[in-house]
């Protein structure tokens, strides 16, 4: 069994241990003790060194613990040494989401049913129909005043069919890890904790979304908070600065500016619609019947697909005529109009590519017309 130092000691980042077994040559092992985190929960494994050598990964295997190494170790005594940064910030994560859970059930009954923390940002899944932005910012805001409550966050152990209180049921048995925010909250984890409300530092809710009949909520604490909080105003000033306007202002802006240029798309349409109607008419009438009776024009698109405008044009000369020409396997029933595409495989006449078998048909069924559109 290993000793996990981590759940009295949060703190610690330096210790000695005893390898007690090791496998995979020397890259998977096993101590007497560790002050390294596993993976469960919802919060990720700590990183660090072993004997300088980095743990990549640490695994919880029911009563005892495995490190799982970037090399092999030979040494029986160690030394192991925390990545403390990854360690403080998960701590904060994991805090800030007992808070933060806490108030959601206690402002909107909204019980938590999921956690998850990411590298760059964490999420709770809550059981609700939904959130608003009005709650969500209420929720925030009273997250935050705990948080400069500095209330203490303690660990106590107790009797499972005792402990009382709990703001999620746990269907452990014996002995039951509980970390208490006073006067808050009281919930059963094996996780790793700051030792006061006040050390989170500040909590910000970002999107919601549904997921599944549930609303996730992501959130940040901490650094993490602070460095996005950053991001965020930096961003908005850049955009600030493009539109010379404040930046508390350039919500409004933006909005009034997407209005107008959907206002000017819609009038654009409008146009190129009457548009394509009078220069369909116009080279109706310019364009003079052939030897077999047909009128032809034709336009020669270098690449890409079908501009909007030559289909508009297209669908605008169509009803100029009463039959119109889609596929040489349709019943073909002069006078028609034929508009493809200016390509080798349905133009050949101006290719000296092979044609395919699709267009020698619509080639000869064209040479087969003999009335006038």
């Amino acid at each position: 069994m290993t000793e996990r130092l981590y759940y009295n000691q949060p703190e610690l980042t330096g210790f000695q241990a005893i390898v007690v077994e090791s496998t995979e040559g020397g890259r998977k092992v096993y101590l007497d003790r560790t002050a390294f985190y596993p993976s469960s929960g919802g919060q990720p494994h700590d990183r660090g060194e072993i004997n300088g050598v980095a743990v990549l990964d640490v695994v919880d295997e029911e009563d005892r613990v495995a490190h799982i190494l970037e090399t092999p170790l030979a040494q029986p005594e160690v030394e192991g040494r925390i990545d403390w940064k990854r360690r403080f910030d998960h701590m904060q994560q994991h805090t800030g989401q007992h808070l933060l859970s806490a108030v959601l059930e206690e402002m909107y009954s909204a019980s938590t049913v999921s956690f998850h923390m990411g590298q760059d940002v964490s999420t709770i899944d809550v059981d609700a129909a939904a959130l608003s932005a009005e709650q969500l910012a209420g929720a925030e805001r009273r997250a935050n005043d705990l948080v400069f409550e500095n209330r203490p966050v303690t660990v106590s152990y107790e009797d499972a069919s005792e402990a009382q209180g709990l703001r999620k049921a746990s269907g452990r048995t014996g002995t039951l890890r509980i970390v208490s925010i006073a006067g808050l909250d009281r919930s059963a984890c094996g996780g790793t904790h700051v030792s006061a409300t006040g050390v989170i530092g500040p909590i910000l809710l970002r999107k919601v979304e549904k997921i599944r009949g549930n609303v996730r909520v992501e959130f940040l604490c901490g650094g993490r908070a602070i460095d996005q909080a950053r991001a965020d105003f930096d961003a908005l000033g850049e955009i600030a600065r493009a539109f010379s306007s404040p930046a508390a202002q350039t919500p409004a802006l933006v909005s009034q500016l997407l209005a107008r240029s959907q206002e000017l798309e819609k009038s654009k349409r409008k146009l190129a619609t009457e548009l394509a109607a009078f220069q369909g008419r116009q080279l109706y009438e310019a364009t003079a019947s052939g030897d077999d009776g047909l009128r032809r024009a034709s336009q020669r698109i270098i690449s890409g697909g079908i501009p909007d405008e030559l289909r508009a044009f297209a669908q605008k000369v169509s009803p100029l005529v009463r039959k119109r020409f889609f596929s040489p396997s349709a019943p073909i029933r002069p006078p028609c109009c034929w508009l493809p595409p200016a390509t080798a495989e349905f133009m050949p006449e101006m290719s000296s590519n092979k044609c395919s078998t699709r267009a020698a048909a619509a080639a000869a069924a064209t040479r087969n017309w003999r009335k006038a559109a």
